[in-house]
């Protein structure tokens, strides 16, 4: 047990730097997601009908494949043939965020179609035209009402973070490995790991309730 409680105690700290990469990892990709969802979901909405298929296409992509297939063709295929010399960390901030951004468009999507079309028609009639009145009128109420379901996206990526351990991104997965195939011990090493991802998981998801409680429209059910 002393021996066990050694390992843990020494591998915290490298296991905690990896924490640091996962954060990042995960906000970065986040923010990217949301960058790009966004604008999607606004196509979707109140795009013409080409601009609905090609959005639904890139949707339908990017939620069927599986993490680790996407990591692979982008990361050893598309990157690598197109000679993009791009680390392993920014091709995982990619493709986690090219992916985040189709189930963030759907979120958002949802939101949008919440508001009633009565708003964009009160809008037109004090001349406001249509992108002015869903810029100013119909985000603001969707992006605070896309708060609770966007809150899932965060454990959700979290969780996919890990797999990007595959390409060398040097996360706490790719650390806890590390130190497991070293020491022979790797059942404390990967309880700690999950111990921090519980811990990662808790921190950001309490955040997000201060934040959704701090934004809720009032009488907004």
């Amino acid at each position: 047990m002393m021996i066990i409680t050694g390992i843990v105690y020494e591998a915290l700290p490298f296991l905690l730097q990896g924490a640091v990469t996962t954060i990042s990892l995960v906000v970065s990709a986040l923010f990217f997601g949301f960058i790009i969802g966004l604008p999607l979901a606004i196509g979707q909405v109140y795009g013409c009908l080409w601009v609905k298929k090609i959005i639904n296409i890139y949707v339908w992509f990017f939620r069927g494949l599986p993490v680790l297939v996407l990591l692979f063709l982008f990361y050893y295929g598309l990157f690598s043939i197109t000679g993009l010399n791009i680390s392993a960390f920014l091709s995982a901030v990619l493709v986690l965020g090219l992916r985040s951004a189709a189930y963030q468009s759907q979120i958002f999507r949802g939101s949008i179609q919440s508001i009633s079309e009565g708003q964009l028609m009160a809008a037109s009639a004090l001349g406001m035209n249509k992108l002015k009145a869903v810029w100013n009128i119909i985000l603001p109420q969707a992006l605070r009402l896309s708060i609770p379901g966007w809150s899932n996206e965060y454990p959700a990526m979290l969780t996919e973070s890990s797999i990007t351990y595959a390409i060398g991104v040097t996360e706490v997965l790719t650390r806890g490995s590390f130190i497991a195939s070293r020491t022979y011990q790797p059942m404390p090493i990967y309880l700690t790991c999950a111990v921090i991802f519980l811990f990662l998981s808790y921190l950001g998801l309490k955040m997000l309730h201060i934040l959704e409680i701090k934004f809720k429209i009032p009488g907004f059910e």
